[in-house]
């Protein structure tokens, strides 16, 4: 028992090992530093709270992250939707599921960076070009003001991440049990019926992992928003990692940007664990 302890945690070292160098001992510096005047190599000064309390009264960072929550609500209904909307799509029986699968799911593999410019394109190129020739008002000078770059961001992360939700659901969906629905049919339940009280009930613990994967990616976005408005019109469609970041290296106020880091973390794992939580108890057995 005593070697099969050792060679368990011999196993396990390596993964402990780079776990801690690049995840925890990083973290508990950059906690230390956002008390201090830190620039990114020194420090001279222990300032405590301070930095804490300046980015709280900072303006800037309070509407970057008012806009990424709004953008974090609207991303995850939108994902979820659709996501549970393909997939259901794709476990019927019509003979290019398979097909339809693949095509779905491919956005996923570009990158964020590629993604925003192609977008770019689309919202500034193309619908110009139809708003011109149809005279449709709206669908010209996208990306121009926070109202169209909010939306321009929601569709982006949707059009990716729509595709990855799908194989999470379709995994949950072909183990529904089909004498469940075969015996609501017989009781006379309608699709919505049997969706609401059978295939939902017993495909909540897919939405729990589809609702923690789309907060914490909406939540961290930042080459999407990089490559499609970076930040513009005059910061308005700015979010807290491209704040940060943009404090960070733009401004070269390093202990700042590590305080909006730590702040940001923390709002980030209580909204993810909550909702973990809030669902979890909302399972159910198959």
């Amino acid at each position: 028992m005593k070697n099969k302890d050792v060679s368990f945690w011999l196993f396990l070292a390596p993964v402990l090992f780079a776990l801690s160098a690049v995840v925890l001992i990083p973290l508990l510096f950059g906690v230390y530093y956002s008390f201090t005047n830190w620039n990114g190599i020194s420090y001279t000064e222990f300032l405590g709270l301070d930095n804490y309390v300046n980015v709280l009264k900072n303006e800037a960072f309070r509407n970057a992250l008012w806009f990424t929550v709004k953008f974090c609500v609207a991303s995850v209904i939108v994902i979820n939707i659709m996501g549970l909307g393909l997939a259901m799509l794709v476990t019927t029986k019509i003979k290019s599921r398979n097909i339809l699968r693949t095509v779905f799911f491919m956005p996923n593999l570009i990158g964020g960076l590629i993604l925003g410019f192609i977008w770019q394109f689309v919202f500034v190129n193309v619908f110009s070009a139809i708003g011109k020739a149809t005279g449709i008002g709206w669908l010209q000078g996208w990306l121009s003001d926070s109202t169209t770059g909010f939306w321009g961001m929601v569709i982006l992360m949707s059009w990716q991440m729509a595709g990855y939700i799908m194989i999470i659901y379709i995994a949950y969906l072909e183990n529904v049990p089909g004498e469940l629905l075969e015996a609501a049919d017989i009781d006379g339940a309608n699709h919505w019926q049997k969706f609401r009280n059978i295939t939902f009930p017993l495909i909540m613990p897919a939405f729990t992992v589809s609702m923690f994967l789309t907060l914490s990616n909406a939540f961290k976005i930042y080459d999407q928003n990089l490559s499609l408005t970076n930040g513009g019109p005059y910061d308005s469609t700015t979010m807290v990692a491209m704040d940060i970041v943009n404090t960070a290296f733009k401004f070269n106020m390093m202990a700042t940007a590590q305080a909006k880091a730590i702040i940001f973390f923390i709002i980030v794992a209580i909204i993810s664990l909550t909702q973990v939580y809030i669902n979890k108890k909302r399972e159910v057995e198959m």
